[in-house]
């Protein structure tokens, strides 16, 4: 029998007694298949350790303290159900439980949203201390999906208020309930806009970060299956990815504040954006804990660069 045609019937299932029996078999069975690891850990033990503390409603770090728990036959029979969905239909572990966790805060995150996964973490971590030189009052989180970027900065910054911008009404839907359940709808605000087109002129932020769709379609096309649960107009941007980064390049030097800092992250799209943007000398930032294609621009750096910006817009 393939255990990943017909989990349900497994006849070792009702042999597996504990939790650590359950994480073991969950674990050779992700070792059996093509499952992809990327939307919140990066290899099969570690999915396999979280799908089955978050489906019998443990803490996502407590695996040493419960490992040898007994289980219920219908806590098995869950367990079997979600590494289903995990390992046959391919939905990403985040998805399954309506949680995923950026900068050590817990988000709902359904398929109407990007998992959060931006290395931009890192710096809201370090509260931009390169970068800002006092602390925003004012900060714009472009294309928010869940709102995830946007909220983490706000805990760092207690006085700040953020906007967070997202064309899908889907997404902000999601937004709105993370900042609900983080107790934030006193500064933090969702707006619907197609980018910079319903922000009014003369409202100026102290720091923008974009996490703007930016895959092209070679990439796209190559992407594993658990992407396709993710919505595709937060990823594709263009053939060449690059559709929604050159607009948001192109204004955002019209919102800062004298100040202000902008940060843009386009992964693996670097290569095009300064392909796209040739004369422009971009900062990509190097992290300690991993990622690409995140960037760093003063104001003041958006205005040196303005002219070779727009002739790169407008040639495109």
């Amino acid at each position: 029998m393939n255990q990943l045609e017909d989990l349900d019937h497994d006849p070792a299932v009702s042999e597996l007694k504990t939790v650590q029996d359950m994480a073991r078999w969950c674990f050779s069975s992700m070792n059996q298949s093509d499952v992809y690891f990327g939307h919140g850990t990066d290899n099969a033990w570690d999915e396999s350790v979280q799908l089955v503390l978050f489906t019998l409603a443990l803490p996502w770090h407590s695996y040493d303290d419960f490992k040898q728990a007994g289980l219920l036959a219908s806590e098995r029979s869950r367990i079997v159900q979600n590494l289903h969905l995990r390992l046959v239909e391919r939905v990403p572990l985040p998805y399954i439980f309506n949680v995923a966790w950026y900068c050590d805060l817990p988000f709902y995150v359904d398929e109407r949203v990007l998992i959060p996964r931006s290395p931009i973490a890192e710096l809201i971590k370090s509260r931009f201390d390169r970068w800002l030189e006092n602390e925003p009052s004012k900060i714009l989180d472009m294309c928010t999906g869940s709102g995830c970027i946007g909220i983490a900065t706000a805990y760092q910054f207690r006085d700040a208020e953020v906007d967070l911008v997202d064309l899908s009404m889907d997404a902000l839907e999601v937004a709105q309930q993370n900042i609900d359940d983080h107790n934030l709808s006193d500064r933090v605000f969702p707006i619907q806009s197609d980018l910079f087109s319903s922000i009014p002129d003369g409202v100026k932020y102290d720091l923008i970060l974009a996490n703007p769709p930016y895959v092209d379609q070679e990439d796209f096309d190559l992407m594993p299956n658990e992407f396709e649960h993710e919505p595709e107009m937060a990823l594709l941007s263009g053939f060449d990815g690059m559709d929604a980064p050159k607009q948001i390049l192109l204004n955002a030097a019209r919102y800062l504040s004298d100040d202000g800092v902008f940060v843009m992250e386009v992964g693996y799209s670097m290569q095009n954006l300064e392909a796209a943007f040739p004369g422009v000398k971009f900062k990509w930032l190097k992290f300690e804990n991993g990622g690409d294609g995140v960037f760093v621009m003063t104001r003041k750096e958006l205005i040196e660069n303005q002219q070779l910006i727009a002739e790169a817009c407008k040639e495109a």
